[in-house]
């Protein structure tokens, strides 16, 4: 009995850094793919694994956030500009619940994340194009700024586009955050990749610190209603913060291409997922 418990804590372990590791890589948070591999390698119920989840987006945020801030890669004025309207959109979400079918937004969802993916893939890098001119929001707000990038060997500098898309997408995903029941950290990246031309590892290391915030805002309610459990929480978030450290040394070091390629696949994975959850076709 003793050994089978400490197997079990170990490949909880084990699996709590690989989702470290690649939350803090794609700025996803982890929680993603945390929760199905909670629930259908290890059987725990739902609703622990939801619980669990949310420290450890915390942990990873923790984790990531100061390092990508001393790397100059995280957007602060940005990231906390940003997590106005993903907050607003949360709360907005949280009164649509009782309203609205969500089946068909799973579907819906679904496709349009696929579809993002693949748009994702034929887009240019950012971070290999030169600068443009600031937008007047951009200007108006100081959202402009720069990294050093060690692999391309030089200081990329970037301004945000259309900057007003951008809040009204990070509306859209708090909103379908609370409905679904899905941590937003795809839609952030997603948002500031694709509609506002930000460089993915700008985008992921600011998803990093906005999801963290919004984890933390959220953690109380599920405390109180017991679905925290420490003795699971605890050793997922522990190795979570461990692979978030190592993920924040391995993405400074990656190729650009490399982390976007990644985050796509990740894309099409959740896009099924959600397609198949809304069509009531259960993956085991």
């Amino acid at each position: 009995m003793a050994d089978s418990v400490f197997w079990f804590e170990v490949g909880l372990i084990a699996m709590s850094v690989a989702v470290g590791v690649l939350g803090a890589i794609l700025g996803l948070g982890g929680g993603v793919l945390l929760v199905p591999s909670l629930t259908l390698l290890f059987g725990i119920n739902i609703r622990y694994a939801i619980g669990a989840s949310i420290v450890s987006v915390i942990a990873t945020s923790s984790g990531a956030a100061a390092s990508y801030v001393k790397d100059q890669l995280t957007n602060l004025r940005l990231a906390t500009f940003l997590n106005v309207a993903t907050v607003l959109g949360a709360l907005a979400g949280a009164l649509l619940t009782s309203l609205l079918d969500t089946r068909w937004l799973f579907v819906i969802f679904g496709v349009l994340l696929i579809q993002s993916a693949l748009l994702m893939i034929r887009q240019p890098d950012p971070s290999l194009q030169a600068a443009q001119a600031e937008e007047p929001w951009t200007r108006r707000l100081r959202l402009a700024g720069s990294y050093p990038d060690r692999v391309l060997g030089r200081v990329v500098a970037y301004a945000p586009r259309r900057v007003w898309l951008g809040f009204a997408l990070m509306w859209v995903a708090g909103v379908l955050s609370a409905l679904l029941g899905i941590g937003s950290g795809s839609l952030n990246v997603l948002a500031m990749g694709s509609a506002m031309r930000l460089p993915i590892k700008v985008s992921a290391a600011s998803s990093n610190f906005m999801i963290g915030v919004t984890a933390a805002a959220s953690a109380g309610a599920f405390f109180a209603r017991g679905d925290i459990l420490p003795e699971l929480a605890a050793p997922v978030a522990l190795g979570v913060l461990a692979g978030a450290w190592m993920g924040t040394w391995l993405m400074v070091r990656m190729p650009n291409q490399r982390i976007r390629y990644a985050f796509v696949a990740v894309l099409l994975v959740i896009g099924v997922q959600m397609g198949l959850r809304g069509l009531g076709i259960q993956v085991r």
